[in-house]
């Protein structure tokens, strides 16, 4: 940790974290230095020049974002001249920037608006240049208005950070302005379209393609949730107007890595108001599926599950929340009474290969990678790649083993490509060679291993660091976690987003497997949310609760709809083992997963009380560490994550703009 300093900041002292830079110190001090160019938490630039600052014993001012506090510094950020130089800065801007904030979609979370109205700059006292830049807006997703752009480099910095390298500057002087290689447009210039520039843009440049009349920003709800599309179970902020989502961006802190979302999470939220949407229960009559009410159909499946009994079968995803899983084994073993409840999490993992101990990875200054392959670009764990290209970025150190070589590997500073886990046993018998194990049964473990040149600089980066962190597939799980018993801690990496949750929840087979029961054989089978499965399994009746109109819904005798996760309220464990809140967005009409199951329980005379936040902690009880176990890949749990993140969202991405992506040719 870093140690305090003393700094005066406008005639008052603070304790601030040594080798902070200005403008965040100032921060924790309550003062805030204007700034247009400057992240918090990515090294500063100095573009803008707008967070000059005097400090004592320098000649002239300095650039906060660069500078680094030290014991006993004197700083001014407040001095006839220092203001006179930021007006001149905004006054030159403006110049520039069109004059249109009565209509401007920024408006109210304007910097350069806020900037301009401290320094009472009505018009430019400089001539006004027009530029007449073309928009890019061939795409339904991100609209970039270069006649606005402040040349702050925030966009082109944050794209360059997570690796994407999709906007870069074009020109010089006052004509230079922010654009992709050669000028073309978004969808040909290999963007992602996560959006990260949006959520950077300080002004109208950037924006949501549909952002124009959809309300001002003060006239929005603003709610923190978490995205559950895919095993990143990114930090979400949803704003809303009227009922309706009218956007949603990144909700994680400002200076974590983890602060990014994907076109899913950004764009999927169409799906809800689509004609592909759920909006009342059906019963097939005649061969054909019809609308009925409620109590005829809650009635219905009733008698269906009292008749079937342990012939039942029961399906979920990993996607569903803690409260709903807990409900749903509840009502499938103790209700109907059947062993026959499984989840799509057993497709890739188990108890034994997914819990793992709680980490943070953004107190990592040492990745290794075994056995996944995260890409923004086919949208597979895309915030995990990205947090990892960010850090290294940062300075982070990345280590990736692989069976062959994957996008990752190029910016690796060890890349071991291969036998995965004689790539593990040999780190792990380096460290032990090295003397920072003595553990015999890891010694034994690793007798046989071959300690290659890879292997020595794998384990030197490994030695270096202060705070190693694995992430695994759930097949190497137990190898990782061999290796990190040494030094570090090891994580499991899901594919949904609350895998590890289910699990917790008591969500394992005991009866038949998810497999099992897509054969078919059974009486009844329900699936519960979007499971990858399009073809009816041969069963005598079918049982479908979700939120969208998919193809095996289609084929269901009984179809009963559900909240979306953006109507509903709940917790998830995420892929590092913490417990993270789903907040209810909008209203709806459509029932919880757990209503449902409750109300169908009371038409069977069993009563479900529906958890409780202390009983949801409670069962949320991962290892605080790992016990030495045989170096081996499980077999059966590697599945094509790109395939199954894609299928699982097939209702969503059908529903939304996202559609858009695969008819454009621009999803991999």
């Amino acid at each position: 940790m870093s140690n305090n300093v003393n700094i005066t900041i406008n005639g008052k002292t603070f304790q601030v974290p040594e080798g902070m830079n200005l403008i965040e110190a100032a921060e924790l001090c309550g003062i805030h230095i204007p700034n247009l160019c400057y992240i918090k938490g990515m090294r500063g630039i100095g573009a803008c020049r707008l967070c000059l600052v005097e400090i004592e014993g320098q000649k002239g001012p300095v650039i906060a974002c660069t500078t680094k506090v030290k014991d006993g510094m004197v700083v001014k950020t407040e001095t006839d001249e220092i203001r006179d130089i930021r007006k001149f800065v905004i006054d030159l801007i403006v110049s520039m920037h069109p004059l249109d904030c009565m209509t401007c979609t920024k408006a109210g979370v304007c910097r350069l608006q806020d900037y301009a109205y401290g320094f009472e700059i009505k018009e430019s006292s400089f001539t006004r240049k027009r530029f007449g830049f073309s928009p890019d807006e061939a795409n339904p997703f991100i609209k970039r208005d270069p006649d606005y752009c402040i040349l702050c480099g925030r966009c082109v910095r944050i794209c360059k950070a997570q690796g994407t390298n999709v906007l870069e500057f074009m020109g010089r002087g006052v004509g230079a302005k922010v654009t992709t290689a050669a000028d073309r447009p978004l969808q040909e210039s290999g963007c992602t379209f996560c959006g990260s520039c949006i959520d950077v843009c300080p002004v109208n440049a950037i924006l949501e393609a549909d952002r124009w009349r959809k309300g001002r920003e003060w006239d929005y709800e603003r709610v923190n949730s978490t995205c559950l599309l895919c095993g990143g179970a990114c930090d979400i902020v949803v704003s809303t107007m009227d009922g309706r989502v009218m956007k949603i961006n990144a909700g994680a802190p400002e200076a974590s890595h983890e602060r990014y979302i994907c076109a899913y999470g950004r764009f999927g939220y169409d799906a809800i108001e689509s004609h592909g949407r759920i909006r009342t229960p059906m019963l097939r009559i005649d061969g054909e599926l019809r609308e009925v009410s409620w109590e005829e159909a809650l009635r219905h499946v009733a008698e269906l599950l009292k008749k079937a009994g342990k012939d039942t079968g029961f399906i979920t995803t990993g996607s569903i929340l803690n409260e709903d899983a807990l409900m749903f084994k509840n009502f499938a073993s103790k209700v109907v009474k059947t062993k026959n409840i499984d989840s799509t999490v057993s497709l890739y993992g188990d108890r034994d290969t997914l819990l793992s101990p709680v980490a943070q990875i953004d107190e990592a200054d040492l990745i290794i990678t075994a056995g996944i392959n995260p890409s923004q670009w086919t949208r597979a764990l895309a915030s995990i790649d990205a947090i990892i290209r960010k850090k290294v970025k940062g300075g982070a150190k990345l280590i990736v083993i692989s069976s062959e070589d994957i996008p990752l590997s190029g910016i690796a500073h060890v890349k071991l490509t291969g036998n995965e886990v004689g790539f593990l046993k040999a780190i792990t018998k380096a460290l032990i060679d090295k003397g920072l194990s003595k553990d015999k049964a890891l010694t034994k473990l690793t007798e046989d291993a071959q300690v290659t040149e890879a292997i020595l600089k794998a384990s030197e980066l490994i030695e270096a660091s202060k705070a190693p962190l694995i992430l695994s597939s759930p097949s190497l799980y137990g190898a990782a976690a061999n290796l990190s018993l040494i030094k570090g801690k090891a994580v499991s990496v899901s594919l949904e987003a609350n895998a590890k949750g289910v699990i917790l929840m008591g969500l394992v087979p005991s009866g038949l497997s998810i497999k099992d029961m897509a054969k078919g054989g059974l009486r009844v089978l329900y699936v519960v949310g979007d499971v990858p499965i399009n073809m009816r399994p041969n069963v005598e009746t079918l049982i479908y609760q979700g939120t969208y109109m998919t193809d095996l819904a289609r084929s269901a005798d009984v179809v009963l709809p559900v909240a979306s996760y953006l109507e509903t309220s709940g917790t998830i464990v995420d892929y590092l083992g913490r417990l993270k809140k789903v907040t209810k967005a909008i209203d709806t009409d459509m029932p919880s997963h757990r209503d449902v199951f409750r109300h169908i329980a009371k038409l069977m005379k069993a009563e479900l009380k529906l958890p409780k936040e202390a009983e949801i902690k409670r069962l949320v009880k991962l290892p605080s560490k790992n016990k030495p176990s045989a170096f081996e890949k499980k077999e059966g749990m590697d599945i094509d994550a790109r395939r199954f993140i894609e299928s699982i969202n097939a209702p969503i991405i059908n529903n939304s703009r996202l559609l858009w992506l695969k008819e454009a040719g621009v999803m991999v």
